[in-house]
C-alpha cells in the first residue's frame, strides 16, 4: 500500500495482480475528532447514542410501557427516539436510517401505520426483521441513526 498527501487529499496506492490501483480520499472525509458517547447508563452495558463525524448513533429504544401491543409500543419507542434525537441535537426529519426488530412479522402493518406518522416526508431507509424474542417481552425495538 502506497499512503502520500497530495493537493487536499490522500492518494492510496493498492498493488494487485501487477497493476496500481490509485484513488484520492479527500481529507475532509477522514476522521479525526473522538466519539461522544451519550447518556451512558450505569446500569447496562450501554449508551443511549454515540455522536461520531456529524452522526447521532442512537441505541434500539423499546415501546414497553403499561399499554402493551404493537401499535402502542411503536408509538412509544418512536416517541423516544424523538426526545432522544431532539436532546442531542437532531430531530425526526435528519433521519437517515432506522432498523425495526419485530417479535411477529404478522404486526408489520399494524407497525406501519403508526410509524408513517412520524415520518410524514422525509422517509429515511429501513430494515426491518422479525427476532425470537425482544427485552421485557417487547413486540417492537427500534433504533435509528440521524444527521446531528
Amino acid at each position: 500500500m502506497i499512503k502520500e498527501t497530495i493537493a487536499g487529499g490522500i492518494l492510496l496506492g493498492v498493488v494487485g495482480f501487477g497493476l496500481p490501483v490509485l484513488d484520492v480520499v479527500p481529507v475532509s472525509t477522514q476522521q479525526t475528532a473522538e466519539p461522544e458517547y451519550l447518556n451512558p447508563s450505569a446500569r447496562t452495558p450501554l449508551s443511549e447514542g454515540v455522536r461520531y463525524g456529524g452522526i447521532v448513533y442512537l441505541s434500539g429504544k423499546l415501546g414497553v410501557r403499561p399499554e402493551r401491543g404493537i401499535g402502542p409500543e411503536t408509538r412509544a419507542a418512536l416517541q423516544s427516539i424523538k426526545d432522544a434525537l431532539e436532546r442531542h441535537g437532531s430531530s425526526m426529519d435528519r433521519v437517515l436510517k432506522c432498523t425495526v426488530m419485530l417479535a411477529d412479522m404478522a404486526e408489520w402493518g399494524a407497525m406501519n401505520e403508526v410509524y408513517t406518522e412520524f415520518f410524514p416526508e422525509n422517509k429515511p431507509a429501513r430494515s426491518a426483521f422479525g427476532a425470537s424474542g425482544l427485552a421485557a417481552e417487547g413486540r417492537v425495538e427500534i433504533e435509528c441513526m440521524a444527521a446531528a
